[in-house]
């Protein structure tokens, strides 16, 4: 059956992976309210299309911190790709690469920053959450030729995923957390409640802050993307700490749940940014009709996080390809059908949404 839509290959991944794998990557946080409401809220904004207008050469083409990329949709940091694929990060990053966009390396990587450096060119950022080891990791992210650093900031602590318990989730033995080999971080055992929420217990620092997105500007020149800003804020408090910019995210609905979707997040964000640094979005996007909702609502591009996990699972690097292509062909489509030849084209007119004041008739 030929595969038409990056949903599909969820069923797939799921047939493919053992259960306890499937549902590490599938599930979120308590309820999964907030899991279902990322999807969810992008299905009640509406586009109001502009006609008529020559789209016979659409350019998607953006710049993301200085890096030109072929469109505004990138790979976000998913953890452990080796237990959807035995090439794991790999072929994420061959990819991401072949699709000339951007790949966010996870710390909690089953293959580590040289590894994926090795796999050839490509525009690469290197995700972080804390301040345990992270000079050492910093160093070796820059040596590697990784261009930016995304500081996951909304997991002091690990939320509560309850398959993680049912199923006691661990890491398969034949795998490793590539970038803290050699470094003494101990090990993930099986746990009472989930051998992962053992282990990021003794990884994750509570203590992290503000105070610590600047200190990691002494120790770095990449640019840092605060990853998990959710309010208008801690988007002025991060413009202020000397964020390069934003991704609005909750974690793919992994953290704390019954928080709002992303794509419901990201309008107040923006505006408070006042422009000063981009905004990113990740959480619920499937169709490229998504990336054009996010860019009409100010965000300066995407991440996607399970559709590359699934489609890698289901036909490895290939299948990454695929899902990369697919939205980009739908991103363009919907582009032409609502009359936007260029990204800078498409406006806060082209969609509708709930919260909107009824808008007033044009005089004819």
């Amino acid at each position: 059956m030929e595969i038409t839509n990056v949903t599909e290959y969820e069923a797939i991944a799921k047939e493919k992976l053992p259960k306890m794998v499937y549902d590490y990557y599938a599930s979120g946080a308590e309820d999964q309210w907030t899991l279902q409401e990322n999807r969810n809220a992008f299905a009640r904004i509406l586009f109001r299309p502009r006609i008529l207008i020559d789209v016979s050469k659409i350019d998607m083409t953006t710049t993301v911190l200085g890096f030109k990329i072929s469109m505004p949709i990138m790979v976000a940091p998913t953890a452990m790709q080796k237990m959807a694929h035995p090439e794991g990060e790999y072929a994420t990053a061959r990819a991401a690469s072949a699709a000339g966009t951007i790949m966010t390396l996870s710390s909690w990587a089953t293959s580590s920053v040289e590894e994926v450096a090795s796999t050839g060119p490509g525009i690469r950022f290197f995700q972080l959450y804390n301040r345990n080891v992270v000079e050492q990791l910093v160093r070796r992210a820059e040596r590697a030729g990784f261009k930016a650093i995304a500081l996951t900031v909304d997991t002091p602590r690990l939320g509560r995923r309850e398959s993680d318990i049912k199923n006691r989730f661990t890491l398969p033995p034949n795998l490793t957390l590539k970038n803290f080999e050699g470094l003494d971080l101990g090990k993930m055992d099986e746990a009472n409640d989930s051998g992962l929420a053992s282990y990021v217990a003794g990884q994750i620092d509570r203590t992290l802050s503000w105070k610590d997105v600047q200190w990691l500007q002494t120790i770095t020149k990449m640019p840092i993307l605060v990853k998990g800003v959710l309010t208008g804020e801690d988007a002025r408090i991060a413009v202020q700490a000397g964020a390069a910019g934003i991704i609005v995210s909750n974690h793919g609905a992994r953290q704390l749940d019954y928080v709002p979707a992303t794509i419901s997040a990201l309008e107040e964000v923006v505006k408070a940014t006042q422009g000063r640094i981009p905004v990113f979005l990740d959480g619920g996007v499937r169709r490229g009709t998504d990336v054009f909702k996010a860019l009409a609502l100010g965000a300066s591009g995407i991440f996607i996080g399970r559709p590359v996990v699934f489609s890698l699972a289901a036909e490895g690097e290939d299948g990454v390809r695929k899902v990369l292509q697919m939205l980009r062909d739908e991103f363009e489509l919907t582009m032409a059908l609502s009359g936007c030849r260029t990204l800078s084209e498409i406006t806060r007119n082209h969609i509708t949404t709930e919260w909107d004041t009824p808008r007033p008739l044009a005089r004819l």
